[in-house]
Protein backbone atom coordinates (compact mmCIF):
# COMPACT_ATOMS: atom_id res chain seq x y z
CA UNK A 1 0.00 0.00 0.00
CA UNK A 2 1.14 3.32 -0.42
CA UNK A 3 2.84 5.31 2.35
CA UNK A 4 2.15 8.41 3.58
CA UNK A 5 4.66 10.68 4.76
CA UNK A 6 4.12 12.01 8.48
CA UNK A 7 5.69 12.46 11.93
CA UNK A 8 6.11 11.15 15.28
CA UNK A 9 5.57 13.19 18.24
CA UNK A 10 8.89 14.08 18.99
CA UNK A 11 9.19 15.84 14.48
CA UNK A 12 11.09 12.98 13.19
CA UNK A 13 9.79 11.68 10.16
CA UNK A 14 7.42 8.62 9.49
CA UNK A 15 6.11 6.90 6.75
CA UNK A 16 2.75 5.03 7.38
CA UNK A 17 -0.15 3.25 4.81
CA UNK A 18 -3.69 4.05 4.94
CA UNK A 19 -4.51 1.06 7.65
CA UNK A 20 -1.86 2.34 10.00
CA UNK A 21 -3.22 6.19 9.96
CA UNK A 22 -6.72 5.04 10.40
CA UNK A 23 -5.84 2.77 13.17
CA UNK A 24 -3.16 5.84 15.20
CA UNK A 25 -6.77 7.94 14.64
CA UNK A 26 -8.83 5.62 16.06
CA UNK A 27 -6.31 4.83 18.88
CA UNK A 28 -5.71 8.96 19.45
CA UNK A 29 -9.49 9.73 19.90
CA UNK A 30 -10.09 6.43 21.63
CA UNK A 31 -7.72 7.54 24.30
CA UNK A 32 -9.15 11.07 24.68
CA UNK A 33 -12.41 10.05 24.88
CA UNK A 34 -11.28 7.49 27.82
CA UNK A 35 -9.77 9.89 29.58
CA UNK A 36 -11.66 12.81 29.45
CA UNK A 37 -14.96 11.21 29.66
CA UNK A 38 -16.07 13.27 26.13
CA UNK A 39 -17.57 11.85 23.20
CA UNK A 40 -15.81 10.71 20.27
CA UNK A 41 -15.44 12.72 16.62
CA UNK A 42 -17.62 11.05 14.19
CA UNK A 43 -16.79 8.72 11.01
CA UNK A 44 -16.59 12.32 9.03
CA UNK A 45 -14.36 13.91 11.07
CA UNK A 46 -12.32 11.29 11.56
CA UNK A 47 -12.47 10.74 7.71
CA UNK A 48 -11.60 14.32 7.18
CA UNK A 49 -8.48 14.28 9.67
CA UNK A 50 -7.28 11.19 7.38
CA UNK A 51 -7.22 13.72 4.03
CA UNK A 52 -5.31 16.70 6.47
CA UNK A 53 -2.79 14.60 7.17
CA UNK A 54 -2.24 12.89 3.90
CA UNK A 55 -2.52 15.50 2.00
CA UNK A 56 0.51 16.19 -0.75
CA UNK A 57 1.22 19.39 0.15
CA UNK A 58 4.09 20.61 2.31
CA UNK A 59 2.33 23.12 3.85
CA UNK A 60 -1.53 23.32 4.33
CA UNK A 61 -4.10 26.01 5.34
CA UNK A 62 -7.72 26.51 6.46
CA UNK A 63 -10.25 26.50 3.89
CA UNK A 64 -11.46 30.19 3.01
CA UNK A 65 -13.77 31.86 5.26
CA UNK A 66 -12.31 29.83 8.01
CA UNK A 67 -9.26 32.23 9.08
CA UNK A 68 -8.85 33.18 12.44
CA UNK A 69 -6.70 35.13 14.77
CA UNK A 70 -3.55 34.30 16.73
CA UNK A 71 -2.10 35.59 20.15
CA UNK A 72 1.14 34.69 22.29
CA UNK A 73 2.55 34.33 24.88
CA UNK A 74 6.18 35.78 25.63
CA UNK A 75 5.85 36.90 21.77
CA UNK A 76 8.10 39.82 22.68
CA UNK A 77 11.11 37.28 22.83
CA UNK A 78 10.69 35.57 19.97
CA UNK A 79 12.87 36.68 17.55
CA UNK A 80 15.55 37.47 20.05
CA UNK A 81 16.03 33.92 21.74
CA UNK A 82 14.58 32.04 18.50
CA UNK A 83 15.69 33.80 15.45
CA UNK A 84 18.77 34.83 17.30
CA UNK A 85 18.66 38.42 16.62
CA UNK A 86 19.54 41.11 18.69
CA UNK A 87 16.41 43.29 19.76
CA UNK A 88 14.37 44.64 22.35
CA UNK A 89 10.93 44.02 23.35
CA UNK A 90 9.28 47.21 22.14
CA UNK A 91 11.17 46.96 18.71
CA UNK A 92 9.69 43.02 18.44
CA UNK A 93 6.42 43.98 18.96
CA UNK A 94 6.33 46.61 16.03
CA UNK A 95 8.17 44.07 13.92
CA UNK A 96 5.42 41.52 14.70
CA UNK A 97 2.84 43.74 14.08
CA UNK A 98 3.83 45.98 10.87
CA UNK A 99 5.97 43.00 9.40
CA UNK A 100 4.69 39.70 10.24
CA UNK A 101 0.99 40.63 10.91
CA UNK A 102 0.62 39.50 14.56
CA UNK A 103 -3.03 39.85 15.53
CA UNK A 104 -2.09 40.39 19.31
CA UNK A 105 0.91 39.57 21.24
CA UNK A 106 2.24 39.80 25.20
CA UNK A 107 4.94 42.28 26.49
CA UNK A 108 6.65 40.06 29.55
CA UNK A 109 9.60 39.86 31.38
CA UNK A 110 12.36 38.20 30.58
CA UNK A 111 11.85 36.55 34.17
CA UNK A 112 8.59 35.31 33.31
CA UNK A 113 6.93 35.95 36.58
CA UNK A 114 4.24 37.44 38.21
CA UNK A 115 6.35 37.47 41.58
CA UNK A 116 9.95 38.74 39.74
CA UNK A 117 7.75 41.63 38.27
CA UNK A 118 6.46 43.23 41.54
CA UNK A 119 9.53 44.91 41.97
CA UNK A 120 10.08 46.35 38.88
CA UNK A 121 6.59 47.16 37.74
CA UNK A 122 7.63 51.04 37.73
CA UNK A 123 9.70 50.05 34.78
CA UNK A 124 7.51 47.91 32.87
CA UNK A 125 4.63 50.21 33.26
CA UNK A 126 7.26 52.56 31.24
CA UNK A 127 7.90 49.74 28.54
CA UNK A 128 3.90 48.97 27.90
CA UNK A 129 2.67 52.69 27.83
CA UNK A 130 5.98 53.54 24.79
CA UNK A 131 4.39 49.94 23.39
CA UNK A 132 0.83 51.06 22.98
CA UNK A 133 2.59 54.92 21.83
CA UNK A 134 3.79 52.71 18.64
CA UNK A 135 1.63 49.70 18.23
CA UNK A 136 -2.37 49.61 16.76
CA UNK A 137 -2.54 45.88 17.78
CA UNK A 138 -3.67 45.05 20.94
CA UNK A 139 -0.64 44.40 23.40
CA UNK A 140 -1.38 41.94 26.35
CA UNK A 141 0.93 42.17 29.74
CA UNK A 142 1.59 38.52 30.37
CA UNK A 143 3.60 36.40 33.43
CA UNK A 144 3.21 33.49 34.95
CA UNK A 145 1.61 32.49 38.58
CA UNK A 146 4.52 30.32 38.97
CA UNK A 147 3.49 29.61 42.73
CA UNK A 148 6.77 27.58 43.26
CA UNK A 149 8.59 31.15 43.53
CA UNK A 150 7.00 31.83 46.92
CA UNK A 151 8.73 29.06 48.26
CA UNK A 152 11.71 28.87 49.90
CA UNK A 153 15.19 29.94 49.67
CA UNK A 154 13.18 32.69 47.39
CA UNK A 155 10.32 33.14 48.54
CA UNK A 156 8.26 33.54 52.02
CA UNK A 157 6.74 29.72 52.86
CA UNK A 158 8.09 26.42 52.78
CA UNK A 159 8.42 24.10 49.80
CA UNK A 160 5.98 21.68 49.47
CA UNK A 161 7.78 19.63 46.89
CA UNK A 162 10.13 19.28 49.84
CA UNK A 163 7.05 18.70 52.56
CA UNK A 164 5.41 15.86 50.45
CA UNK A 165 8.26 13.56 50.45
CA UNK A 166 8.59 13.69 53.93
CA UNK A 167 5.01 12.36 54.35
CA UNK A 168 4.01 16.21 55.80
CA UNK A 169 0.52 16.77 53.91
CA UNK A 170 -1.26 19.25 55.84
CA UNK A 171 1.87 21.09 55.92
CA UNK A 172 2.29 21.24 52.69
CA UNK A 173 -1.50 22.07 51.69
CA UNK A 174 -1.01 25.27 54.36
CA UNK A 175 2.73 26.33 52.38
CA UNK A 176 0.47 26.03 49.36
CA UNK A 177 -3.04 27.65 50.53
CA UNK A 178 -0.12 30.77 51.79
CA UNK A 179 1.42 30.86 48.20
CA UNK A 180 -2.12 31.28 46.75
CA UNK A 181 -2.96 34.54 49.11
CA UNK A 182 0.57 36.29 48.49
CA UNK A 183 0.26 35.69 44.59
CA UNK A 184 -3.05 37.11 44.16
CA UNK A 185 -1.64 40.39 45.67
CA UNK A 186 0.55 40.37 42.97
CA UNK A 187 -1.22 39.88 40.28
CA UNK A 188 -3.68 42.07 41.20
CA UNK A 189 -0.86 45.02 41.77
CA UNK A 190 1.16 44.21 38.63
CA UNK A 191 -2.17 44.38 36.99
CA UNK A 192 -3.61 47.63 38.22
CA UNK A 193 -0.39 49.24 37.17
CA UNK A 194 -0.83 48.06 33.64
CA UNK A 195 -4.32 49.23 33.48
CA UNK A 196 -3.05 52.61 34.24
CA UNK A 197 -0.17 51.66 31.75
CA UNK A 198 -2.68 51.31 28.76
CA UNK A 199 -2.17 47.55 28.42
CA UNK A 200 -5.06 46.14 26.19
CA UNK A 201 -4.98 43.25 28.54
CA UNK A 202 -3.32 40.60 31.00
CA UNK A 203 -2.02 36.97 30.33
CA UNK A 204 -2.20 34.51 32.82
CA UNK A 205 0.29 31.93 31.21
CA UNK A 206 1.30 28.62 32.11
CA UNK A 207 -1.70 28.09 34.63
CA UNK A 208 -1.16 25.40 37.09
CA UNK A 209 2.81 24.52 36.39
CA UNK A 210 2.97 24.12 40.10
CA UNK A 211 -0.35 22.23 40.44
CA UNK A 212 -3.78 23.05 41.47
CA UNK A 213 -2.75 25.95 43.88
CA UNK A 214 -1.06 27.56 40.83
CA UNK A 215 -4.64 27.87 38.83
CA UNK A 216 -6.41 29.02 41.94
CA UNK A 217 -4.22 31.56 42.42
CA UNK A 218 -4.89 32.31 38.83
CA UNK A 219 -8.72 32.28 39.09
CA UNK A 220 -8.96 34.78 42.09
CA UNK A 221 -6.36 37.13 40.77
CA UNK A 222 -8.58 37.08 37.50
CA UNK A 223 -11.98 37.65 39.82
CA UNK A 224 -10.24 40.29 42.09
CA UNK A 225 -9.09 42.40 38.57
CA UNK A 226 -12.02 42.03 36.83
CA UNK A 227 -13.82 43.31 39.29
CA UNK A 228 -11.84 46.26 39.89
CA UNK A 229 -11.24 47.24 35.73
CA UNK A 230 -14.09 45.05 34.20
CA UNK A 231 -13.40 46.20 30.72
CA UNK A 232 -9.61 44.64 30.97
CA UNK A 233 -9.59 42.12 28.57
CA UNK A 234 -7.68 38.19 30.62
CA UNK A 235 -6.51 35.46 28.77
CA UNK A 236 -5.50 32.50 30.50
CA UNK A 237 -3.49 29.53 28.85
CA UNK A 238 -3.08 26.63 30.73
CA UNK A 239 0.54 24.52 31.67
CA UNK A 240 -1.41 20.44 30.71
CA UNK A 241 -4.27 19.53 29.56
CA UNK A 242 -5.73 18.18 33.23
CA UNK A 243 -4.50 20.18 36.36
CA UNK A 244 -2.18 18.24 38.80
CA UNK A 245 -3.63 17.84 42.24
CA UNK A 246 -0.34 19.00 44.56
CA UNK A 247 -2.89 19.88 47.44
CA UNK A 248 -6.00 17.60 46.03
CA UNK A 249 -8.58 19.61 47.84
CA UNK A 250 -8.86 22.79 46.62
CA UNK A 251 -11.64 24.20 44.82
CA UNK A 252 -13.10 27.24 42.93
CA UNK A 253 -17.00 28.33 43.18
CA UNK A 254 -17.32 24.73 44.68
CA UNK A 255 -15.23 23.01 41.57
CA UNK A 256 -12.63 21.35 42.76
CA UNK A 257 -9.66 21.83 40.53
CA UNK A 258 -7.91 18.72 40.48
CA UNK A 259 -7.55 16.54 37.20
CA UNK A 260 -9.64 19.21 35.69
CA UNK A 261 -10.17 18.73 31.67
CA UNK A 262 -9.85 21.48 29.11
CA UNK A 263 -13.85 21.07 28.87
CA UNK A 264 -14.33 21.64 32.30
CA UNK A 265 -11.10 24.13 32.63
CA UNK A 266 -12.97 26.33 30.70
CA UNK A 267 -16.11 26.41 32.98
CA UNK A 268 -14.40 27.59 35.84
CA UNK A 269 -12.20 29.81 33.61
CA UNK A 270 -15.60 31.60 32.97
CA UNK A 271 -16.96 31.54 36.35
CA UNK A 272 -13.51 34.31 36.54
CA UNK A 273 -14.15 36.67 34.43
CA UNK A 274 -11.29 35.00 31.86
CA UNK A 275 -12.23 36.81 28.55
CA UNK A 276 -10.29 33.81 26.24
CA UNK A 277 -9.17 30.78 27.46
CA UNK A 278 -6.41 28.42 26.28
CA UNK A 279 -6.30 24.91 26.80
CA UNK A 280 -3.59 22.42 26.48
CA UNK A 281 -3.16 18.92 25.20
CA UNK A 282 -0.02 17.24 25.92
CA UNK A 283 1.78 15.87 22.85
CA UNK A 284 3.00 12.37 23.67
CA UNK A 285 6.67 12.43 21.83
CA UNK A 286 6.51 8.47 21.73
CA UNK A 287 3.40 8.25 19.60
CA UNK A 288 2.19 9.28 15.82
CA UNK A 289 1.43 12.71 14.63
CA UNK A 290 -2.09 11.69 13.39
CA UNK A 291 -2.40 9.69 17.30
CA UNK A 292 -1.11 12.78 18.64
CA UNK A 293 -3.68 15.22 16.63
CA UNK A 294 -6.96 12.67 17.13
CA UNK A 295 -6.37 12.76 20.72
CA UNK A 296 -5.98 17.04 20.54
CA UNK A 297 -8.87 17.40 18.64
CA UNK A 298 -11.06 15.14 20.20
CA UNK A 299 -10.42 16.77 23.54
CA UNK A 300 -10.64 20.79 22.26
CA UNK A 301 -14.08 19.75 20.34
CA UNK A 302 -15.36 19.14 23.57
CA UNK A 303 -13.97 22.00 25.00
CA UNK A 304 -15.06 24.74 22.71
CA UNK A 305 -18.83 22.93 22.57
CA UNK A 306 -19.03 23.54 26.39
CA UNK A 307 -17.44 27.23 26.15
CA UNK A 308 -18.80 30.37 26.35
CA UNK A 309 -15.89 32.77 25.74
CA UNK A 310 -13.30 32.39 22.86
CA UNK A 311 -10.76 29.24 23.02
CA UNK A 312 -7.58 29.84 22.07
CA UNK A 313 -5.51 26.60 21.51
CA UNK A 314 -1.85 26.37 22.30
CA UNK A 315 -0.04 25.02 19.60
CA UNK A 316 3.41 25.65 20.72
CA UNK A 317 5.96 22.71 20.72
CA UNK A 318 4.92 19.73 22.80
CA UNK A 319 1.40 20.58 22.88
CA UNK A 320 -2.05 21.14 20.23
CA UNK A 321 -0.49 18.02 18.12
CA UNK A 322 2.47 20.13 17.82
CA UNK A 323 5.70 18.18 17.62
CA UNK A 324 8.26 18.33 20.97
CA UNK A 325 11.39 19.76 19.36
CA UNK A 326 12.79 23.34 19.51
CA UNK A 327 11.76 24.41 15.53
CA UNK A 328 8.21 22.64 15.38
CA UNK A 329 8.20 21.07 11.29
CA UNK A 330 5.90 23.67 9.51
CA UNK A 331 3.98 20.82 7.42
CA UNK A 332 2.73 19.17 11.54
CA UNK A 333 1.87 22.57 12.82
CA UNK A 334 0.02 23.95 9.39
CA UNK A 335 -2.28 20.23 10.06
CA UNK A 336 -2.67 20.36 13.27
CA UNK A 337 -3.29 23.99 13.11
CA UNK A 338 -6.11 23.21 10.33
CA UNK A 339 -7.52 20.53 11.93
CA UNK A 340 -8.22 22.20 15.51
CA UNK A 341 -9.81 25.32 13.60
CA UNK A 342 -12.15 23.23 11.28
CA UNK A 343 -12.96 20.12 13.44
CA UNK A 344 -11.66 21.32 16.31
CA UNK A 345 -13.72 24.54 15.97
CA UNK A 346 -11.10 26.72 17.99
CA UNK A 347 -11.76 30.43 17.79
CA UNK A 348 -7.98 31.63 17.53
CA UNK A 349 -4.69 29.71 18.16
Amino acid sequence: MEKHFTRMGDGSPLYLDRKEICSELAEGVSDAVRRGKIPPLSTEEVDYLFEIITSPVNVTSVARGSETVTSSDSGAFKISYQANISMDRATAIQVHEKVLGADSLDLGNIDYSYKAVKAILHDEAKVMENVQLNTVMPVLYGAMPNLGLYTRPDGPVENWSELLPRGKIAEARAAQEEAVELAVKDMSYIAGGMYEAGADGMNFDTCGASGDADVLAALKAIEAIKQKYPGLGIEMGMSGEFILGMHGRLEYMGTRLAGLYPHQQVTVAEKAGVSIFGPVVNTNSNKSFPWNLARAVTFIRACTEAARIPVHVNVGMGVGATPMTPVPPADAVSRASKALIEIGKADGL
